[in-house]
């Protein structure tokens, strides 16, 4: 049976690639084939002629099978700003229906798929849709990173709240530790989980350079 994640973020840099991998990471030490994808990126280099987001990269170079990039990542755009700017910029718009196909491949070869959204929830991706038409659409449960910082409790409800209001199951949220000195961290982290009644799935320490074995090990899915 397949089955996978939808990954989002209380906001944009809130490390939702660092936690996707490292979810990647978990379901492989379970015995679990395991895809990444990344539908919609904004903000690539060139390399070899062609557009490649650094977050999608890592996805694909994690996964448990061999994948094109352009499966992983069907929709790259170069500028680094909301997807729905960028895809105006360069005349393109984005097809639901594309990156469903492109996710039926990955399902045909993995039991599990973990896939990452942009930005946060309400992110626009053309005039009148955004993430969580997406995340709707592809209909697999929810999980929410956190980063842990200042305004994190205000935006960690926001968040719940909305996922709540547009009706998705939100499987859980991580606790991503974004600061080496936050104050109050784990008053922050107890908190969110207080205030809510959604699952707290794991709180991956603060790294420079992660460690996807390691991070996986601090989950509990």
């Amino acid at each position: 049976m397949q089955q996978g994640y939808f990954i989002t973020g209380t906001d944009t840099g809130v490390g939702k690639t660092w936690c996707s991998v490292a979810l990647m990471h978990y379901f492989i030490k379970q015995g679990k084939s395991v895809a990444g994808m990344k539908p919609v990126a904004s903000g690539a280099r060139r390399i070899n002629g062609r557009l490649i987001n650094d977050d999608a990269l890592l996805l694909q170079q994690n996964a448990s099978k061999n994948f094109s990039y352009d499966i992983v990542n069907p929709y790259t755009f170069a500028m680094p700003v909301s997807p729905h700017i960028a895809a105006e910029k360069v005349g393109e718009s984005i097809d639901f229906s594309r990156i469903i196909d492109n996710l039926c491949i990955l399902q045909k070869s993995c039991e599990i798929v973990i896939i990452e959204g942009v930005g946060g929830w309400l992110v626009p991706l053309g005039p009148k849709f955004g993430i969580a038409d997406l995340a709707k659409q592809l209909g697999f449960p929810v999980i929410v990173v956190v980063a842990i910082r200042l305004g994190c409790i205000n935006h960690a409800g926001l968040t719940f709240s909305a996922l709540r209001a547009a009706g998705v199951l939100c499987a859980g949220w991580i606790a991503n530790c974004t600061e080496q000195d936050m104050l109050s961290k784990e008053e922050n982290i107890q908190t969110i989980t207080r205030f809510s009644d959604v699952p707290l799935l794991g709180i991956l320490p603060f790294s420079q350079k992660p460690d996807f074995g390691a991070l996986a090990c601090h989950l509990k899915i």
